[in-house]
């Protein structure tokens, strides 16, 4: 007898959306806490790598700096629909109005009707 799964694009269980994976948080502070006492060990061998090679030095030094500020993503910004972003400079009192008053309206059904 079938029973009640979840919907498609449902989630259950699980990290919630954007919680990063524990055992990625524990390999990456060890790593920085690993680089933290070794910082002075790790500039010098990085500026033993750059005499012979300064591009192998930088590259090591952005692979190490992920560790510390992990990559950032893209984001792209759209406005209404997928089209420009307006700006309210550029909005006529009637358009303000009008935003003002959609924007109430969602905050009262998002707080339950206060």
């Amino acid at each position: 007898m079938p029973r009640g799964g979840s919907k498609p694009g449902e989630r259950r269980g699980g990290r919630g959306k954007g919680t990063p994976n524990k055992v990625s948080v524990e390999f990456r502070e060890t790593v920085r806490r690993v680089l933290e006492d070794n910082s002075a060990n790790v500039g010098r061998w990085l500026s033993t790598v750059a005499q012979d090679d300064p591009g192998k030095a930088l590259d090591l030094l952005a692979k190490l700096a992920e560790f510390a500020a992990p990559k950032l993503g893209r984001v792209e910004l759209t406005g209404e629909d997928g089209g420009p972003i307006r700006h309210a400079h550029e909005l006529s009192n009637e358009d303000l109005r009008d935003l003002i008053g959609r924007a109430r309206a969602r905050v009262r059904r998002e707080v339950g009707g206060k």
